[in-house]
């Protein structure tokens, strides 16, 4: 529970991604962070704002954060040191120090494609997106991008309409949806897929932080696929991320006639490969196999005392979260933590009204 508080008020101070705090820990432990005063902490390298930051406010985000994760069993606190921080998303040169999901957080680690393109899309571009979608979810790949107009809602839908698997990114705080006419899309997601964000919960969205929600949209997936694009888009900033993080990046032609193929065209001229069809993605399978994340890692987990405490009384029945808390003298922002642990590493699952306990076989 401490470190999961540490990590969250690194969180809470911009510039402080996972790597920055990653290198402040071979100097000090992060913990110990909290309790410096800001004069210290700006000898250790932060700025006077961020060093202030960390002092005077970050309990306040703190908070705002556990209350958010204790609210539902379907909502998720991930740091960067967690064992389900996605691997891919560590490699990338400013991951986010935490990880806020509303869904199926073990989709964290599956093997995911980006799709992204044109929020003003052909007909033809959102039947090829939601094509492309649903044929690649039918290989067992999850669908991932960022749940804006155009391309991004219609390679989710198609994701979702063949029983797939579908992440989308959010630049805001997950108690938003935007663009609202997207609510009912992002129900649809959190019952069979996840959504994530980097922003606090309560966080509204603002220009700003979409072109930085791209970098994770592009830095949890093995290749990215660029459907309609216009040559000045940020599409093409997602395109050019996927290059510069050595990811696969697959761009789909259409008519000269089409502005919005442009930016599709130049990234082909590029190296992209040009794909007229799901097979010309799979293809490179071998981008997507072999690479550990097909399956959610193995956690293997020795319950202390209290963990096993409240294992004890999760049964076949569903009991929800605040039940528990009071059953085993826990808080229930504790008991989310521990159930979280327990639920990564199969020994309950989250149901409808609360916890169960998986059997094994």
């Amino acid at each position: 529970m401490e470190a999961l508080h540490t990590w969250l008020a690194l969180a809470s101070v911009h510039g402080l991604d996972g790597q920055r705090c990653r290198q402040l820990n071979e100097h000090i432990g992060l913990a110990e962070l909290l309790a410096l005063p800001a004069s210290t902490l700006q000898q250790l390298g932060l700025t006077k704002k961020q060093a202030q930051l960390l002092c005077y406010e970050s309990a306040s985000w703190v908070e705002q954060a556990l209350n958010w994760q204790a609210e539902t069993p379907d909502q998720h606190i991930i740091p960067f040191d967690h064992p389900f921080y996605p691997p891919l998303l560590k490699e990338t040169p400013h991951p986010p120090a935490v990880l806020f999901v509303k869904g199926q957080v073990e989709l964290l680690a599956s093997a995911q494609i980006a799709m992204v393109g044109s929020r003003s899309p052909t007909p033809t571009g959102r039947a090829v997106a939601r094509q492309l979608a649903a044929e690649l979810t039918e290989q067992g790949m999850v669908i991932t991008s960022g749940m804006a107009k155009g391309i991004d809602s219609e390679s989710h839908v198609g994701a979702l309409n063949a029983g797939g698997k579908t992440v989308a990114v959010l630049g805001h705080g997950l108690r938003q949806v935007y663009p609202s006419c997207n609510r009912h899309l992002a129900t649809r997601i959190v019952q069979a897929g996840a959504l994530i964000s980097e922003y606090f919960p309560d966080v509204r969205a603002r220009a700003e932080f979409f072109p930085q929600r791209n970098r994770i949209v592009v830095g949890l997936s093995t290749g990215t696929v660029v459907v309609e694009a216009a040559l000045k888009s940020g599409s093409l900033i997602s395109a050019n991320l996927a290059a510069d993080y050595n990811r696969e990046v697959f761009a789909v032609p259409g008519s000269f006639h089409n502005a919005q193929a442009a930016g599709c065209h130049y990234l082909i001229q590029q190296g992209a490969k040009l794909v007229s069809c799901v097979a010309d993605i799979l293809e490179e399978r071998t981008v997507f196999a072999d690479n550990g994340l097909a399956a959610a890692p193995e956690i293997n987990v020795t319950l202390d005392l209290c963990s096993q405490q409240l294992f004890d009384n999760v049964g076949d029945s569903p009991i929800p979260a605040d039940v528990l808390a009071e059953r085993a003298n826990m808080s229930v922002a504790d008991v989310s933590i521990t159930l979280l642990e327990l639920e990564l590493a199969g020994k309950v699952a989250a149901v409808p009204g609360g916890y169960i306990r998986l059997r094994s076989t």
